[in-house]
């Protein structure tokens, strides 16, 4: 009956565990009872003395210091998701405007920029087969706020191709505008300057 004695001894074994980890789960977990003691909760006192308010400007690079100006402006700044979302703003307009997406363009764009989309696309100027082949965002050329608009002008380089063709990539440097009130929640940056 030495198989029987194994059982026997697995069995001690692992209640010997399970108590264990009850054991250790009330004592980190606690026990309730069903009647919990209401604690005194202590009111934060107010005492009228205005907070420092130290804005932290993290390290830019040299094409990026522009922004400093922003920064200073506005705590909620942060520019590596402003640069990413002009990349992204970047090729989702240019690909609209090749492929003649006017409902696309219109919300992204002012209403000069998009009148001069749409009589390029009219006038057919635009190039539906043209594809992004890269980007890359050169630096900041300007960063300010006026009239509680902020404006910062990004400069692009893209490389196209027509089709999948890679003999036929042209480069290309733009200068872009991206406007923003000081005081909108919405995440989109309009463009406003080509």
């Amino acid at each position: 009956m030495v198989y029987g004695d194994l059982q026997l001894f697995d069995i001690i074994v692992f209640a010997a565990i399970a108590v264990f980890l009850i054991y250790r789960l009330r004592s980190v977990l606690g026990k309730r009872t069903g009647y919990q003691k209401t604690t005194p909760t202590h009111k934060a006192v107010n005492t009228n003395k205005p907070k420092a308010t130290h804005k932290t400007i993290p390290q830019l690079k040299d094409s990026e210091e522009k922004l400093i100006k922003i920064y200073e402006e506005l705590d909620d700044f942060d520019h590596k998701t402003f640069i990413d979302g002009a990349k992204r703003a970047f090729e989702i307009i240019l690909t609209a405007y090749n492929k003649g997406d006017t409902k696309t363009l219109k919300p992204l764009v002012s209403k000069n920029v998009f009148v001069a989309f749409e009589k390029a696309i009219e006038q057919k100027l635009n190039n539906s087969k043209a594809q992004f082949f890269s980007l890359i965002v050169d630096g900041v050329d300007d960063a300010k706020i006026e009239n509680q608009v902020i404006k910062i002008s990004v400069k692009f380089t893209s490389e196209q191709l027509i089709n999948d063709d890679e003999s036929t990539i042209t480069k290309k440097q733009d200068l872009w505008t991206f406007e923003k009130h000081i005081d909108s929640k919405s995440p989109i940056w309009i463009l406003t300057s080509t």
